[in-house]
């Protein structure tokens, strides 16, 4: 598909199937979050997803995109998409746990930021650490337990509901360290420990999220003050953020931290449930009017 049209690619193959159907955007799920969350709030100007994988996109003025060298749109706005999952920098808290993570995944070197913060990828961080220790400290015993060497058999989702255990004797996290891990029985200690674990690695996430947001609205110049500075409304959807609680809320109080009151409070972070599948539906309504509207100015 590179260098194809790809939306007239999956029409010609609809067509080929006889469906009456036609495609009228491609769109991915975080600019279909920011349609859906401009749709219900018109100060909506940032979307980010974070779930499996994490991305952002945002409204940006024409004027300031260097590569745009055709007629400008009647709004003078455009979406950019930033795919930022691949950042990559020096300034990133890499340690030898992702750096392991990463030569061992699929894509070495990319997507770096997405292996820091998304739902694919802190599980399994939580599980090299535990690892780790189970190897030199003997945090599950005498013998580390076979199938903690497995990667990827701790999930991120497992991860928050350990996180979230907040029973005397942390039962829920005894019950899946037995249930994914095979490790009968543990301490309460032992049983902190991998709560703490769990913490840490969705605090570091979460304030990295925080960050890139943050970026994103000082390249808007939304993180001054002044008397007549507009509310800002960024939208959210995507798995971690939505039931990763912890996550959710440092990751609030990490970007007010970084904005500081008076500008956190032109600041809203607002969620948008399914945002992907609403946002396609209003891109493709809104699309088929700008068609009619053509048709009869013709």
């Amino acid at each position: 598909m590179v260098g194809k049209d790809i939306v007239a690619e999956l029409n010609e193959a609809i067509k080929r199937k006889g469906l009456v159907m036609k495609v009228s955007a491609l769109v991915n799920d975080t600019v279909g979050t920011l349609a859906a969350g401009r749709y219900v709030d018109n100060d909506t100007i940032v979307a980010v997803i974070l779930g499996t994988g994490t991305n952002a996109a945002y409204i940006e003025h024409v004027h300031a995109i260097p590569k745009w060298h055709v007629h400008l749109p009647k709004s003078a706005d455009m979406i950019i998409n930033m795919e930022w999952g691949n950042f990559k920098s020096g300034h990133l808290p890499l340690t030898e746990f992702d750096q392991a993570l990463d030569a061992e995944s699929l894509n070495p070197g990319e997507q770096i930021y997405e292996k820091l913060t998304s739902g694919m990828y802190m599980g399994e961080i939580v599980r090299r650490i535990l690892l780790r220790m189970a190897q030199e400290a003997a945090l599950f015993g005498d013998h580390t337990p076979p199938k903690l060497e497995t990667p990827y058999i701790l999930k991120t989702f497992h991860m928050l509901m350990m996180h979230h255990d907040t029973s005397s004797d942390l039962k829920t996290v005894s019950l899946k360290l037995k249930e994914i891990l095979g490790i009968e029985s543990t301490s309460r200690k032992t049983r902190k420990l991998v709560v703490e674990v769990c913490e840490v690695v969705a605090r570091r996430g979460a304030r990295l999220a925080a960050a890139g947001i943050y970026g994103i609205l000082k390249k808007l110049d939304r993180v001054t003050c002044s008397a007549d500075k507009p509310r800002s409304v960024i939208a959210v959807d995507g798995g971690v953020y939505k039931y990763y609680t912890f996550f959710g809320q440092c990751m609030e109080s990490t970007l007010r931290d970084m904005l500081g009151e008076e500008v956190a409070s032109s600041i809203v972070i607002k969620p948008v449930d399914d945002g992907s599948g609403i946002g396609a539906a209003l891109l493709a309504a809104s699309y088929s009017q700008y068609l009619q509207d053509d048709e009869i100015l013709a």
